[in-house]
């Protein structure tokens, strides 16, 4: 006989239309649902003359579902899916967890890491805005009520484009979105909200009937967060809604630290252009009043009449003088270079006749200190391009350096080579002196990086000298580097190119 219902092959519960049977399980997930809540609100309240009535209500429920799901009627002792059944659905939310799984790892271990009991317990009970989306009136209420009795405040669209309108008009912490709606259905809700930026971090959980399972693997795939299958257990619906929304407030709480990041680093960015302000100010302020202190301390000195105490007393006032006037004009030389206002002076050089100069210059602090000065220089090198005064100034501070930190007798060598492409002449400062330990080998360079002697602690330098250093080579083209070993002296190379940079 040809079968002209909605009933087609052999069994009853298979022989059903996938249409029909969806509008069969619908009402009956409704009986199901409100059934169940009115019994949990029956027995709260101690309204115990309705409990045996809305069991048997809920029990039949069930069974009925259960032979729409599985083609026969099961008894109360045999009232679970079959092993065919219990098989399929076991193997797609493997499937659809084997998804999951990756997604999630980052966000549970950072939902693990609390500060506090009390922090966790905050984050497991506090409300939240939940978007329900189905196009079902009677479902929409039952998750609604759910929610609510578990402190959620919960928005409600019957169809995709009311939720994406939410969505985009409100904060959510989560979404309930069902697969089968007109319109617009769950997959193109979903695939929208994951493409859009501001929105693709909200948790989206899947609402499907037990015969919709397969099509949750594609949501996961897509990039939902979880699925729930109607009719829902409430235990089941609390701890998905719970697992989703602690992955939500670890992105949101990721959000706001990064932010306060942000800010801070803007503020600090702040800070050093004040720092770097003051420094400007510290520069053009000093230098004249200090200008005025060493000549009139010279001029002192040049009168005669000065006993040995009062020639002591002014030689170290006007090194001193110097001193602190070197270190002024070295801050306003790094300003004007930062802010590319001081471009090199390119000439042809002799790298041994530039050695030579710094020689010269540092000679009477080596004979103090009872330091050797050798060189190392191949008579073959060619000439290359560069800016002399600044070069020299250069090698001046790695030299003077080096003989600072070396002890008395000690040796300072300045070799001079060709790198293997014979493209830049590399120049090297070896000292014989306690070493830097390789956590600071970036630091040393940066503007006030200094780092602590091994003898007492005290600080050694102002922590210029590097960076004007660096910053001259690298103007030319070239870079800078330090190789050491504490203990064992220390080795601060530069390279120049042969041929000026444009």
């Amino acid at each position: 006989m040809t079968n002209t219902g909605p009933l087609s092959g052999d069994g009853f519960g298979h022989s059903l239309s996938p249409e029909f049977l969806h509008d069969l399980l619908t009402p009956l997930n409704h009986v199901i649902g409100y059934s169940e809540m009115l019994l949990g609100q029956a027995e709260e309240e101690g309204q115990t003359q309705f409990v045996p009535d809305l069991t048997k209500i809920h029990g039949a429920g069930k069974q009925l579902l259960a032979l729409l799901n599985n083609g026969k009627v099961q008894s109360k002792a045999e009232a679970r899916p079959d092993e065919a059944s219990l098989s399929r659905e076991n193997n797609v939310r493997l499937t659809a967890d084997s998804h999951l799984e990756a997604r999630t790892s980052q966000a549970l271990i950072l939902v693990n890491v609390r500060l506090t009991a009390d922090s966790h317990l905050e984050a497991r009970t506090s409300q939240a805005l939940i978007l329900v989306v189905d196009d079902i009136e009677e479902n929409r209420d039952l998750l609604a009520r759910r929610l609510e009795q578990q402190h959620h405040r919960v928005v409600m669209a019957e169809n995709g484009i009311e939720a994406l309108d939410c969505l985009r008009t409100e904060t959510f912490d989560l979404v309930l979105l069902d697969i089968m709606m007109p319109k617009i259905n769950g997959y193109e809700v979903l695939r929208q909200i994951k493409a859009d930026e501001s929105l693709r971090h909200i948790p989206v959980i899947m609402v499907s009937a037990l015969d919709e399972l397969d099509s949750v693997v594609r949501c996961i795939e897509m990039g939902a967060d979880d699925y729930l299958p109607k009719p829902f257990e409430p235990a089941l619906l609390k701890a998905r809604v719970g697992a989703c929304l602690d992955k939500k407030r670890a992105h949101d709480r990721e959000a706001s630290l990064f932010a306060q990041l942000e800010q801070n680093f803007k503020r600090l960015q702040e800070l050093e252009l004040l720092r770097d302000s003051l420094t400007h100010m510290i520069i053009h302020d000093l230098r004249t009043p200090l200008c005025s202190v060493i000549s009139g301390m010279q001029v002192v000195e040049g009168m005669g009449d000065l006993n040995a105490n009062q020639s002591e007393a002014i030689g170290i006032a006007l090194k001193g003088g110097s001193t602190l006037l070197e270190m002024i004009n070295g801050l306003l030389d790094i300003d004007k270079m930062e802010s590319g206002s001081m471009q090199p002076d390119y000439s042809l050089l002799d790298a041994g006749a530039l050695v030579s100069t710094a020689f010269d210059q540092v000679a009477q602090l080596a004979a103090e200190k009872g330091l050797s000065l050798t060189r190392k220089i191949p008579d073959d090198l060619p000439s290359f391009q560069g800016d002399e005064d600044t070069l020299c100034r250069t090698l001046v501070n790695l030299v003077g350096n080096a003989m600072k930190f070396s002890p008395d007798g000690g040796k300072v060598t300045v070799a001079v080579g060709l790198t293997l492409d014979r493209a830049s002449l590399v120049f090297s400062v070896h000292d014989t002196g306690q070493g830097i330990p390789a956590e600071a080998f970036e630091r040393i360079f940066e503007k006030f990086g200094q780092v602590k002697s091994a003898n007492g602690g005290r600080r050694a330098s102002t922590g210029l000298g590097l960076t004007f250093c660096k910053l001259v080579v690298e103007g030319h083209g070239g870079r800078i580097w330090v190789e050491s070993v504490p203990g064992e002296g220390s080795v601060f190379s530069f390279t120049v190119p042969i041929a000026a940079v444009g």
